[in-house]
């Protein structure tokens, strides 16, 4: 069975663990925490135990409706049985290295070994603000286990890098696969900032504002069959899911690079956008 194609049609529950736990407090939005923890972050924007907050504070509030949907159908239930983790799999370069050259293994593990990077020190990033009242044993925390993980797929998948201005693009991208308000206030705040401090004036706003559209037209990776996608060559799986190259990014890393400017290297370490 095709997983990209299968049937949607709703099945009940895994009998291993409930879908989702009634006990799940209901995402609430709170505005002052969140503003609070910003004008934190702006002072220090290396201090990344301020995001966690932001994010509690302005979260998805659909995000349980979107985990019931999904983990309720048969296709759901199938990418779980064959990738409980996805951190596993992404972590073991040794195997993703005997798919096709030129599929998206082969360019997740170029920039996860270029950037020194991994999937479990992500979760070990995010483990240090995580309260023991945030862990639940349902099938819901699976789902959103791969919220997390699928966070540096996203850049290549999107072709938005690493640099300061490629991070608020992802951010605008996530925002329109999974909208929790602190990806769009988060984004654009970055943006906003490069655009203050640029000496070129570039479309930083525009490249913003068309990341979040390309997330919007491509259907949410989370609920993808990642073995899969990570077999298939890269090119072909950006047109499959409707990812277009990015004008606005590419025009400002030009611009920039015109003008005698690193992208990678636009602001100096304190004043780089979380």
């Amino acid at each position: 069975m095709n997983m990209m194609t299968a049937s949607l049609a709703p099945v009940p529950a895994a009998a291993d663990l409930p879908i989702i736990l009634p006990e799940r407090p209901r995402p609430r939005y709170n505005f002052p925490k969140a503003w609070h923890h910003f004008k934190n972050l702006i002072k220090d924007k290396e201090n990344t135990a301020e995001v966690s907050p932001i994010f509690e504070s302005l979260p998805w509030r659909g995000a349980y409706e979107a985990a019931v949907a999904f983990l309720s159908t048969e296709r759901a239930q199938a990418i779980r049985a064959s990738e409980p983790s996805l951190v596993a799999i992404l972590d073991d370069h040794a195997a993703l290295r005997k798919l096709p050259a030129g599929s998206l293994a082969h360019a997740y593990c170029d920039f996860m070994e270029r950037e020194g990077l991994s999937a479990q020190g992500l979760v070990e990033e995010l483990d240090k603000y995580r309260r023991p009242d945030q862990y639940f044993n349902d099938q819901a925390d699976w789902y959103f286990q791969r919220v997390r993980d699928t966070h540096d797929l996203m850049h290549i998948i999107s072709g938005f890098g690493r640099d300061a201005l490629g991070e608020q693009c992802v951010l605008a991208f996530t925002y329109s696969q999974q909208p929790a308000l602190a990806h769009l206030f988060l984004g654009y705040a970055g943006a906003l900032e490069i655009a203050r401090r640029d000496p070129v004036k570039v479309p930083v706003l525009r490249a913003v504002r068309e990341a979040q559209r390309m997330g919007k037209a491509c259907p949410r990776l989370i609920e993808q069959p990642i073995l899969e996608l990570l077999a298939k060559p890269l090119n072909e799986l950006r047109a499959e899911l409707g990812i277009v190259p990015p004008h606005y990014y590419h025009q400002a890393h030009a611009k920039w690079r015109a003008a005698g400017i690193d992208p990678y290297n636009l602001l100096p370490p304190e004043q780089k956008a979380a």
